[in-house]
C-alpha cells in the first residue's frame, strides 16, 4: 500500500514539473511575486484580470526548480531564477513585457475588508446615512466604536458623518468587524513583482519598481530643456521651428529699432521711441529754462 501511495505523489510531482516547463517554454517572460500577507482575493482578481494575457500559478520551490533545470539549454540565464525562489510565490507566465507587466500589476488595485491589526491608509469616514440593516445587537456594536446611531423606519441609520480611524492608526477587532458589516473595506492592495526573466536577461526588483507619476515629471522636464536648448541653438525641428522663428523675428526687430533702420516693420516703433527720446529732451530742456514747459 505504502508503495502505491509513494508512486502516486512522484506521479504528480513529474505530472507538476512537466506543466511548469510547458509554461516556461510556451511564454516568453516569467515573473514572481512574493506572496507574503497576500490574501487569495487579491490572487483571485488578477487572475480574473490577466485571464486573457498570461497564466497565475503557484507550485512548490523544488517543483519549479526542477522544470527551470530542464529546459536551462533551451532559454539560457533562466536558472538565474532559483536564487529568488524563496517563500511562497506567485508564478506569471506571459509574453507582455515584463515593465509594462509590473506597471499593470501596480495599477491593479482593489479593496479588502479590513482585519485587526491593519493600518489605516487614509482618514476611514462612516457618512450619514440609511445603513439598512435592521435593529439588533449591531446597533450597540456601532455606537461602543463611536458612531452616532439612531433607529428610523425600522432600519439603523448613522447621523453624522464620522471619522471611525484616522490614518496612520491601528485598526481593532471590534472596528474591523463593524467596518465588514457595514460593507465598507478601506484597505486598498496591489501585487508588486519582485523579478522577471525574458530572453535571458533578469529584471531585477528595482528596475520593476516604476513610480509613474515620477516617470512623467522626468519626461516632461527634459523635453522642456531639449526644447530649449534647441530654440537657443537654432537647431530646426518639427517642436522647436515656431519658437526659433519667433526669437529670429523678435532679435532682428529689437537690432533694427537699436540701428534706426527705417522698415515698414519698424515705423511704428522707431517714430514711438523718437516720441519717447523728444519727450524726455523736453522735461530735461524744461528745467533749465522754465519759459519751455508750457
Amino acid at each position: 500500500m505504502s508503495l502505491a501511495v509513494g508512486k502516486k505523489v512522484q506521479e504528480w510531482k513529474k505530472a507538476e514539473v512537466d506543466r511548469l516547463a510547458q509554461l516556461m517554454e510556451q511564454y516568453g517572460v516569467l515573473s514572481l511575486s512574493r506572496l507574503h500577507k497576500v490574501r487569495a482575493i487579491q490572487v483571485q482578481e488578477l487572475r480574473k484580470k490577466f485571464r486573457s494575457e498570461a497564466v497565475l500559478t503557484c507550485a512548490k520551490n523544488t517543483l519549479m526548480r526542477a522544470a527551470m533545470r530542464r529546459i536551462a539549454e533551451k532559454k539560457g540565464g533562466i536558472i538565474e531564477v532559483d536564487k529568488h525562489l524563496q517563500g511562497s510565490n506567485l508564478l506569471i507566465f506571459t509574453d507582455m513585457n515584463p515593465v509594462k507587466l509590473a506597471i499593470l500589476f501596480g495599477q491593479s488595485k482593489i479593496n479588502l475588508s479590513a482585519k485587526a491589526g491593519d493600518v489605516a491608509q487614509s482618514n476611514i469616514v462612516i457618512p450619514a446615512g440609511n445603513t439598512g440593516m435592521p435593529p439588533g445587537p449591531i446597533l450597540s456594536e456601532l455606537a461602543e466604536i463611536g458612531l452616532p446611531v439612531k433607529i428610523e423606519g425600522g432600519s439603523i441609520w448613522i447621523t453624522d458623518d464620522t471619522t471611525l480611524v484616522e490614518k496612520g492608526a491601528t485598526i481593532n477587532d471590534r472596528v474591523a468587524s463593524a467596518l465588514t458589516k457595514l460593507g465598507v473595506k478601506p484597505i486598498e492592495v496591489s501585487l508588486n513583482l519582485d523579478v522577471a526573466y525574458e530572453d535571458g536577461l533578469l529584471y531585477p526588483t528595482e528596475l520593476l519598481r516604476i513610480d509613474l507619476e515620477t516617470v512623467e515629471r522626468d519626461l516632461r522636464n527634459a523635453s522642456a530643456s531639449a526644447l530649449n536648448l534647441a530654440v537657443n541653438a537654432a537647431y530646426p525641428t518639427a517642436e522647436a521651428i515656431d519658437l526659433i522663428l519667433a526669437k529670429a523675428v523678435g532679435e532682428a526687430r529689437s537690432l533694427a529699432l537699436d540701428a534706426g533702420v527705417v522698415e515698414p516693420e519698424t515705423m511704428p516703433a522707431l517714430l514711438s521711441k523718437c516720441q519717447g527720446q523728444v519727450t524726455a529732451l523736453m522735461s530735461k530742456l524744461s528745467e533749465k529754462d522754465k519759459s519751455l514747459a508750457s
